[in-house]
């Protein structure tokens, strides 16, 4: 999780510690959690522009939700893989 509760990131630190997301891919889902009130965007005028991000306390509380889940999945891993090769056997018969 690139934003953690209390930190603020500029968007080309997030870019950055995200790697592999290109620009306009960030900046729309950046946009979407701040509509739904998960990320908030502070905006400074002045030149180059400064924008910074955190989470809200909604965003918070999903992004400990959103953690145990990861948690989860790589635990259970192997019983995925388990069962996607159970799957594809049973189909090829």
């Amino acid at each position: 999780m690139a934003l953690r509760a209390e930190k603020v990131m500029r968007f080309s630190q997030l870019r950055r510690k995200l790697g592999g997301v290109s620009e306009k891919m960030l900046a729309q889902s950046l946009q979407a959690l701040a509509f739904d009130d998960f990320v908030l965007r502070k905006s400074y005028p002045c030149v180059p522009p400064h924008v910074e991000y955190s989470l809200t306390e909604m965003g918070e509380e999903i992004a400990g939700h959103v953690a145990q889940l990861a948690d989860w999945i790589e635990y259970n891993f192997p019983r995925v893989i388990e069962a996607q090769v159970s799957a594809k056997e049973t189909a090829d018969k």
